[in-house]
């Protein structure tokens, strides 16, 4: 058990609104670990809030339309405002685009904090040419969470044109702003290019506790079958609250065809995405 004190900064969004039971889960979670901080990209009514106020320190819910960047960058004002970051050894900064945890993170917060990097995010995405730590899930130590550059560059989080600009400014530009301050990035699991949201069942086999919401979607249903598998065998409570998610976010219909145990159905998928994949340069 770790003996650190943890601040995580926890960005969500819902098109409708809501607080729904995965981010009640995953913020309960969070909670026996450390404080947390919670804002929504999206006007919450008091009634919504009201489901996670006893595992929060602090709830927002207001729409700014700066995606989680811009969800990091208030919670975080507010954690600095209040003066009570330097209370803290590490912090995190999380979000809503997975479903989780799978399983009990004890252990991997324990792996986490182990890491001697000054950064260490839950998975490390590498490119032809450079690498970076993905987003959801990055513990940060005070050397970078009580800087100056970090405050100016969390702070200088503005709205963008499109996720894209999003993803290369702040994503990518987390890692490299740390690097260029001479602290060192480090990451629990590996992959390469879109491997999070295409391969959710190998990260799951190695120890992952997250799956992607957007793997649910990619691939005409390719991933279907990778998902059963998960839920299968993740932690039952985890399960049950991911299901009952994901019924509401893409519809009964839906999830009972993306889960098929028709062999046929699941063939035919693969076949389809495989051809997509050729066509596409690997899509």
């Amino acid at each position: 058990m770790s003996t650190h004190k943890q601040l995580f900064l926890f960005a969500g969004y819902n098109k409708d609104c809501i607080i729904d039971d995965a981010l009640i889960y995953y913020v309960s979670q969070l909670s026996n670990y450390g404080d947390v901080i919670v804002c929504m990209d999206c006007d919450c009514k008091t009634s919504e809030i009201n489901k996670i106020e006893k595992y929060t320190i602090h709830t927002i819910a207001a729409r700014h339309g700066e995606y989680d960047f811009g969800s990091y960058k208030r919670a975080y004002q507010y954690a600095r405002d209040k003066n009570i970051l330097n209370n803290y050894d590490y912090v995190y900064l999380v979000n809503d685009s997975v479903f989780g945890p799978l399983f009990d993170i004890s252990e991997i917060l324990y792996k986490i904090e182990s890491k001697k990097t000054d950064a260490v995010g839950m998975v490390v995405a590498t490119h032809k040419t450079h690498s970076y730590m993905e987003s959801w899930f990055v513990r940060l130590n005070k050397k970078i969470f009580m800087s100056d550059w970090f405050d100016k560059f969390i702070t200088s989080v503005k709205k963008e044109s499109d996720k894209y600009v999003v993803t290369i400014k702040y994503e990518h530009g987390l890692t490299n702003i740390i690097r260029e301050h001479n602290c060192s990035c480090g990451g629990l699991f590996t992959v390469h290019g879109r491997e999070t949201y295409n391969n959710p069942k190998y990260l799951f086999k190695h120890g992952c506790p997250f799956v992607k919401k957007l793997s649910f979607l990619r691939h005409n249903g390719a991933l279907g079958k990778q998902i059963k598998y998960i839920l299968k065998y993740c932690d039952k409570n985890a399960a049950h609250v991911i299901m009952n998610t994901a019924n509401q976010l893409y519809g009964k219909q839906y999830m009972n065809w993306l889960l098929t145990n028709n062999i046929f159905k699941i063939w035919l998928r693969n076949i389809i995405y495989f051809k997509n994949k050729l066509l596409n340069g690997g899509l």
